[in-house]
């Protein structure tokens, strides 16, 4: 199997434009949950790849209205290589969408093939997926307290360089779940903001831990993306879903295909155990 046989083609992809600015690339990530958007150009009619912008783009270069600055280059693949192969890429580079661009044919996009895609696949007995989840799942959990504050949710997020974090009620038992893309839905564009206001604890705050409370109000340094700071009980999934570890990478991935989720909870009797995410599904076969 190819990766044209299974990427999102041009025609079905939604890119920005060069010169363009940050409020379209927001607007893009809010408007399709995504955490990254390919970069275009028009040169003689042909929509040159010329690379992605992350939401972490966004938020760590606050000032940079250019998407020129914001692009960043990515290594492509070609509509012909294996998905398998495409696969180990992404679990290679930590990338979770990869351009299909077809270097005979002027760089034109021909499309992105992402992590989601390949799970596709899996879900769809395409690509064998008989591995137990219980053999690749991650056991170390990104974790948060179901009082924190949105804004340091979304550094303890980046941080931890995933994206999702299980939320802990006072007994420490999980009580939701919350990702990066739950932050970037409600997240919005502001000009002349660089203040976290409420969002970082004063040293009786109930919430925080002693790591964080000598942090201040540079805890979360940002002008033109502005993240609310109600505590994660307002924004979190409450329902969450969850696998046991005797599941296959094929029932994981049809679990995830079918409820729009890219991770789940690792549960045995009752208790959390580890996490299951997409790129844990690749990283098997």
């Amino acid at each position: 199997m190819n990766v044209a046989d299974a990427m999102t083609p041009r025609d079905e992809l939604v890119t920005v434009e060069l010169p363009g600015t940050r409020d379209d690339v927001l607007t893009y990530l809010q408007d399709h949950g995504f955490s990254s958007v390919p970069v275009t150009k028009a040169v003689d009619g042909v929509d040159v790849y010329r690379g992605i912008i992350s939401r972490d783009s966004l938020i760590e270069r606050p000032d940079e209205d250019q998407l020129a600055l914001l692009t960043r280059e990515v290594e492509t693949v070609t509509p012909d290589t294996d998905i398998l192969d495409a696969a180990a890429h992404m679990v290679d580079n930590d990338a979770r969408r990869v351009p299909v661009v077809d270097p005979t044919d002027n760089d034109e996009l021909d499309g992105i093939i992402t992590v989601t895609d390949v799970v596709r696949a899996i879900a769809r007995e395409q690509i064998p997926g008989d591995t137990q989840v219980g053999e690749l799942a991650t056991r170390d959990i990104n974790t948060t307290y179901v009082g924190t504050p949105l804004t340091v949710a979304e550094r303890e997020i980046y941080h931890a360089n995933v994206p999702y974090t299980v939320v802990l009620d006072d007994d420490g038992d999980m009580t939701g779940m919350l990702t990066e893309v739950d932050i970037v839905e409600i997240a919005r564009v502001v000009e002349g903001e660089d203040d976290t206001g409420e969002s970082i604890a004063e040293q009786d705050s109930e919430w925080a831990w002693e790591g964080i409370k000598a942090v201040g109000n540079s805890y979360f340094p940002t002008r033109n993306v502005e993240i609310p700071a109600e505590p994660v009980a307002e924004i979190m999934t409450s329902d969450v879903i969850t696998i046991g570890k005797t599941k296959t990478a094929t029932d994981a991935a049809q679990t995830m295909i079918s409820n729009e989720i890219e991770q789940i909870p690792l549960v045995s009797g009752g208790e959390l155990i580890g996490i299951v995410r997409d790129i844990d599904l690749l990283e098997g076969l």
